[in-house]
């Protein structure tokens, strides 16, 4: 990918400010807007590998400010645990699949997103039974993370399920998306998917996310959840649909 070229770099750029901008307007992680937009333009493996330096990053922030809210029993190692498996597995993937079928990957990825923030599902999972889930779902989640770069439709959707208050789901999913990227980053650079230049630029990616956060916060202050909420699943509805063009293209 012609990664040097101004344009190439711009579009990026963008994708990552949309991405913070979507954080600091709904709390949502940034790769569910950057990872599609960056893929939908580029290889899906570069979107996944520029994404790693910005996930470890602001997760670790997070993780440290909220380490207080631990659930019980180790609820939220197992699921981190698991999650780094799946990641390892998915970066496997991420370098042996077709690009055309990793593209495809990430357009059902935020299909399934789009479709689980419009149904919302009412239904509830205790902690009892979130326990005996922590596992398989983590695990599918960190497959998908590591391979789509995409995990909010298994990760998110499981944590909402269980009602978690803000500071414990904040601190859970944290601990889930950081120890990803720690697995993710050496076994991105066994695969050759990971460079010197791409590690720079992933490093460089935290500079138009943190410049959309407070863009995304002040808007946010202006404009309706709902209609927000909406906006973004129109751009992602849009994304999918080209995601899934280039994939049958290809």
């Amino acid at each position: 990918m012609p990664v040097s070229d101004p344009l190439s770099l711009a579009i990026i750029a963008l994708a990552l400010f949309l991405g913070g901008f979507m954080k600091g307007a709904t709390g949502a992680g940034t790769p569910v807007v950057a990872v599609p937009v960056m893929a939908a333009f580029f290889d899906v493996r570069l979107a996944v590998v520029i994404m790693v330096a910005p996930n470890l990053a602001t997760n670790l922030w997070q993780l440290r400010q909220y380490w207080q809210h631990r659930l019980p029993g180790g609820f939220a190692l197992g699921f981190a645990l698991a999650g780094g498996l799946g990641a390892l597995i998915g970066t496997v993937m991420l370098a042996r699949l077709p690009v055309e079928l990793l593209t495809g990957l990430v357009a059902g990825a935020v299909t399934l997103y789009v479709l689980l923030r419009l149904v919302r599902p009412d239904f509830r999972v205790g902690l009892a039974a979130g326990q005996r889930l922590v596992w398989p779902l983590g695990v599918a989640a960190g497959v998908l993370q590591g391979a789509a770069g995409i995990s909010a439709p298994i990760s998110v959707s499981f944590l909402n399920a269980m009602r978690l208050e803000r500071p414990v789901f904040i601190f859970t999913i944290s601990a889930f998306f950081a120890t990803m990227s720690v697995v993710q980053a050496p076994a991105q650079f066994a695969y050759g998917l990971m460079t010197p230049a791409l590690l720079g630029l992933s490093a460089v990616a935290l500079v138009p996310i943190f410049a959309g956060m407070p863009v995304g916060a002040w808007i946010a202050r202006r404009m309706s959840a709902r209609a927000f909420d909406r906006l973004v699943l129109a751009l992602l509805s849009v994304l999918a649909v080209r995601l899934v063009y280039v994939a049958l293209a290809g």
